[in-house]
């Protein structure tokens, strides 16, 4: 019997879960402006999503949206759009004067985005982007055998998941740390101008690639 091969498959998605994407970005990018628990909150919602990713990538999902392409083009085309807007806000926010800025960072303490907020701007982020079904199908097709048990399957999705929230959660505790969030408020307009610029690149690149199924 062949056995799961655990080893490429927690390569395989560290590498993807860990590079620079929208999930990473939008965790970089809250967890600066609005705190920890927010940055954690919003974390714990891409972590929900990667769960669902999972077990639908270990259960099947991928092969629906392999034979319904309209339903992977739909998909995309919301988490597009959601990424530009996600450069339009941080593109105006960049573009706000030093006393405006002043001014929200003065209230940013006392009117933070909501824990709930950040948690579903995370989980829409994570579930409107399909392509992690098709990345995660290919991993499994790769690292797992055909005659593999539901035991095997929910350990890899165990292990999936813990490393998922390892990476996730430790960004968010990364770039909530003081000393990195001064000096994000001291060169504030350019990191914003720096996540409009990839948060644009990243919804206009999955606008613009075609889909091979």
């Amino acid at each position: 019997m062949q056995e799961i091969h655990y080893v490429l498959i927690l390569i395989g998605a560290f590498v993807a879960m860990a590079s620079p994407g929208p999930a990473t970005l939008s965790i970089a990018s809250t967890s600066m402006n609005q705190g920890r628990l927010q940055g954690l909150a919003l974390a714990s919602g891409i972590l929900t999503g990667s769960v669902f990713w999972s077990c639908s990538a270990a259960f099947g999902l991928g092969a629906v949206l392999y034979a319904n392409v309209w339903l992977f083009e739909s998909l995309r085309y919301v988490g597009a759009v959601y990424l530009l807007f996600l450069a339009y806000k941080s593109c105006r926010s960049a573009m706000t004067n030093k006393s405006d800025t002043s001014k929200m960072l003065a209230t940013l303490e006392t009117k933070p985005m909501s824990s709930r907020a950040a948690y579903f701007r995370g989980l829409a982020i994570h579930l409107t982007n399909p392509k992690a079904i098709l990345f995660l199908g290919s991993l499994f097709a790769m690292g797992m055998p055909s005659s593999v048990s539901t035991q095997g399957l929910l350990s890899v999705i165990v292990l999936l998941t813990i490393q998922s929230a390892c990476i996730n959660l430790g960004y968010a505790v990364l770039f909530s740390n003081p000393r990195i969030r001064q000096g994000y408020f001291k060169m504030k307009r350019g990191f914003d101008a720096a996540f409009a610029l990839m948060f644009g690149t990243a919804g206009i690149k999955i606008l613009l690639s075609k889909v091979n199924m």
